[in-house]
């Protein structure tokens, strides 16, 4: 069923603008985390970006309500598999290129059909089984080149750790969904981010006993943008869900592919290699195909 009001453009739009978003701050975090230690980008991240969603809150008359929950564990358990995804994803984004890391993100949607079945209970059959099945053999080819324990090489280490961690990020990522799933029914929406956003900064903040380091006036300008466009982002995802359905605007999710092939290119110098290319299109494919069965599936119940 389609939102109250529903606009599908505007919709469109702000979820393209929230891609964008979250990209341009991937850039931020990478170039960051080639200054600071990983956890003081996660905390900047997480701190500014609740400073942005308050801000709104508060400008749109929420705020109280935002923070009242009749379910704080299970905000805690969402908080921290959330800590732990954006610890996995920024480790990733320090050592890949940014394309690369991006693509090995899209086997997120692959791994959420796989627990939606297993712990959600949704019936999952065999055509979205099959095109699951490809999409992983999607992230086996971009993962391929970097798996060089498996041929007895220790060259590209670093690459080979970046790769694993945005991989078990994903997975972390599609757990969280899972959680975010249950809560929705009972809670708000901007609870949800609130707390998201809260347990993070806390958690992150006990990284500074580690090592934190006083930033440049760049890198410091670096920290604050990757949490103010991290909030930002956030909300505008959000806000799409407002005026349009899901299952259109979530397919524009993977407009960050040409996004970070740009930025990559314009800000690092990295050109992605033939293999991100060709496993990125076989995973988007493969998710698209998902997105397309869940939404003929969803019209047919709905007959």
């Amino acid at each position: 069923m389609s939102p109250r009001g529903a606009t599908p453009h505007l919709g469109i739009s702000l979820k393209v603008g929230s891609v964008l978003g979250f990209t341009l701050m991937a850039a931020c975090v990478k170039a960051g985390a080639a200054v600071v230690p990983i956890g003081q980008v996660c905390f900047f991240r997480a701190f500014f970006a609740l400073l942005t969603i308050v801000a709104v809150l508060a400008w749109r008359g929420q705020l109280p309500a935002a923070v009242l929950t009749n379910n704080p564990w299970g905000h805690i358990w969402r908080g921290l598999l959330g800590l732990i995804a954006m610890l996995l994803n920024f480790l990733s984004l320090a050592y890949l290129p940014l394309p690369d890391a991006i693509a090995i993100g899209y086997a997120m949607p692959l791994f959420l059909a796989i627990f939606a079945a297993l712990l959600l209970g949704e019936v999952v059959r065999g055509f979205r089984w099959t095109a699951v099945l490809v999409g992983l053999g999607g992230v086996l080819v971009i993962l391929w080149p970097r798996l060089s324990f498996l041929k007895g090489v220790q060259s590209a280490s670093d690459e080979t750790f970046g790769a694993m961690c945005a991989l078990t990020g994903a997975l972390v990522v599609a757990l969280g969904s899972v959680l975010v799933s249950r809560l929705v029914v009972a809670e708000r929406t901007t609870t949800i981010v609130f707390y998201f956003s809260a347990i993070c900064s806390v958690g992150f903040l006990f990284t500074l006993p580690l090592g934190w380091r006083f930033p440049d006036a760049w890198t410091l300008g670096l920290l604050v943008a990757s949490g103010l466009l991290g909030g930002i982002a956030q909300l505008l995802v959000t806000e799409s869900y407002r005026h349009a359905d899901v299952s259109a605007v979530a397919p524009f999710e993977y407009s960050s592919m040409l996004f970070g092939i740009v930025l990559g290119l314009v800000l690092f110098g990295e050109v992605p290699a033939l293999t991100v290319l060709v496993g990125a299109a076989i995973v988007i494919a493969a998710g698209l195909i998902v997105l397309w069965r869940e939404r003929t599936l969803t019209i047919a119940r709905g007959r």
